[in-house]
């Protein structure tokens, strides 16, 4: 089953420097019936205005992945931790026994970008940060995994959850498959770029498709289209 989430009726918030949109309940944006979606637990899309950006705030167990679309974020943590994330790149804030954490965009234009939040497996392990460049040819026409706790990817940020977040970039009129390993596993997709089909069904800019009791779930590209797909246990 494909159920659409159609960009208009997410949960909308703007604070100034921070316009962001919620496909599951989180903050102020409450929803009984988008309380998460297997382990996934939250996907904001934010734009973060230039010069500001989330003050330090402390985490425990949650995995927290981070997919710049746009301009760049600056990551400090009380790790020691300081990193830059540019459009293109991951970074990945395992959060296990507590990190404090701050995330700014330092740039002269707006950030935008996908934050993924999704239970771990395990709880109370040592906190860890990373991040990753993925090259736009890399997706071209195949989904590869961005940040996964699944045996064989290797090349991907590693998380501590039966779970992985993937992309695949398609021109007009090409399409992709993406297999589940089983029926029961829950999907989250979004559109990133341009319009689409999923198994049939139309997916929108912006737009989110949550998935289960599929197995094999087919995408055909209507326009140039830039997609993200998360892959949970139930």
């Amino acid at each position: 089953m494909i159920e659409r989430r159609p960009l208009a009726s997410l949960g909308h918030a703007r604070r100034g420097w921070l316009d962001v949109k919620h496909h599951f309940s989180f903050a102020s944006y409450q929803d009984r019936a988008r309380m998460g979606w297997g382990a996934l637990r939250a996907w904001n899309d934010e734009t973060i205005a230039p010069g500001s950006g989330f003050p330090p705030l402390l985490h425990r167990d949650v995995e927290i992945i981070t997919c710049v679309r746009k301009g760049a974020l600056t990551h400090e943590d009380d790790l020691g931790n300081r990193g830059r994330t540019s459009a293109g790149e991951v970074q990945v804030m395992s959060a296990g026994s507590g990190v404090t954490h701050a995330e700014f965009n330092l740039e002269g234009g707006p950030a935008h970008v996908f934050q993924i939040w999704i239970d771990p497996d395990r709880r109370g392990a040592p906190p860890s940060w990373g991040r990753k460049s993925f090259t736009q040819e890399a997706c071209k026409g195949r989904f590869i995994a961005l940040a996964s706790g699944i045996d064989g990817d290797e090349d991907a940020l590693p998380i501590r959850s039966d779970a992985r977040v993937l992309a695949v970039a398609l021109k007009a009129g090409e399409a992709a498959t993406y297999r589940f390993a089983d029926g029961a596993r829950r999907g989250y997709l979004v559109a990133a770029k341009g319009r689409l089909q999923v198994n049939g069904v139309e997916i929108g800019l912006g737009d989110g498709a949550a998935i289960h009791d599929e197995t094999d779930v087919c995408l055909m590209a209507l326009d140039d289209a830039e997609v993200l797909l998360a892959d949970t246990h139930a």
